[in-house]
């Protein structure tokens, strides 16, 4: 077998089937000599694969013991891709299936001792506030911004803003976190002096500074994130005073939409627990959803401002009402 990419393929091959193979053994597989043999095998050591060589008389070369290389010479970045992938795949399935687990589980054991590494950095600086993203980043742009949250390393991005505007940032990145369909970098912008939140999708490439940093002592990256979408700066600040429970307010207004302030427990002089009332403050860029959802809250609400907010919600009280006219009703005079 002359091709060498071929003849490693099929060297894999031979080792997963067996405990043990001697190098003639091996040699005569192949129809090779025994020391084409050699050079292949330091290669795929070369390659990071967990081969052993045993020496004496009944030696050769084996997996070392509890490893399993995959018959496909993945990258990391392929790698990370495909579980990635399995991950979306498995997340969207409320019983995710053995299949997607034991390929995950295969994946991760199967990897250069390297790439494994970076794949294992990845998934500790990955945290999710919804079931799953579905939009796939770039896995060589995943792998970089992990490592450097893990290894605490400040990153220089390319980055294309919103309206299309490219630029360059540099940042210390804090974590990586799925939120609805997106991925976000959360980083502080150290010309800016600032926190800020990157969609991965937009940055178009990444590199790795000498420099490291101390991140800031929060709880989570992912209730932080939220926090940053709520005080977003968009057109309108909406301030609401709510009655009513903080689990149904949150059904209706999430933490990445709404900050919520306890104002009064509801408590009376004689003792009596009654409804809270909260304030929430809302950025927004448009004022259209809220009526809706005022009304869907069923409860107590006094618009604090802005005055256009309590001009959208007369009208749609107004439409409300004059849908409830069956037509038996006289005109006003």
């Amino acid at each position: 077998m002359s091709d060498t990419t071929a003849r490693a393929l099929r060297l894999i091959e031979l080792l997963q089937s067996a405990q043990q193979r001697t190098v003639a053994e091996l040699a005569d597989r192949l129809d090779v000599d025994e020391r084409t043999i050699r050079r292949d095998m330091a290669r795929l050591v070369d390659l990071g694969l967990p081969v052993e060589t045993l020496r004496g008389r009944y030696g050769g070369y084996r997996l070392a013991p509890g490893r399993r290389v995959l018959p496909l010479m993945f990258s990391a970045e392929e790698a990370v891709a495909v579980y990635l992938g399995l991950a979306r795949a498995q997340a969207a399935s409320r019983e995710p299936e053995l299949a997607a687990q034991t390929a995950l589980s295969k994946i991760r054991r199967a990897l250069p001792i390297a790439d494994a590494q970076r794949v294992d950095d990845l998934l500790s600086a990955m945290t999710r506030t919804s079931p799953h993203g579905d939009t796939a980043p770039d896995p060589a742009v995943m792998l970089t911004l992990a490592e450097a949250v893990v290894r605490r390393q400040g990153l220089d991005l390319r980055y294309v803003s919103r309206a299309g505007a490219s630029s360059r940032r540099a940042v210390h990145p804090y974590g990586l976190v799925a939120h609805s369909d997106r991925w976000y970098l959360v980083a502080l912008d150290t010309d800016q002096q600032e926190e800020r939140t990157f969609r991965v999708d937009r940055i178009r490439s990444v590199r790795s500074l000498r420099e490291t940093f101390t991140p800031p002592q929060r709880p989570d990256a992912e209730a932080h994130l939220l926090d940053l979408f709520a005080a977003a700066q968009y057109r309108w600040h909406v301030v609401l005073r709510i009655r009513t429970s903080e689990e149904r307010i949150r059904g209706h207004l999430p933490r990445s939409v709404a900050r919520l302030e306890l104002v009064d427990r509801g408590e009376t002089d004689a003792g009596d627990a009654g409804l809270p009332w909260y304030r929430a403050e809302i950025h927004a860029e448009s004022l259209d959803w809220l009526p809706p959802v005022i009304a869907a809250l069923d409860c107590e609400v006094t618009i604090e401002g802005p005055d256009e907010l309590r001009d959208r919600v007369r009208d749609a009280a107004a439409r409300m009402l004059h849908a409830t006219d069956d037509g038996t009703r006289s005109p006003r005079s």
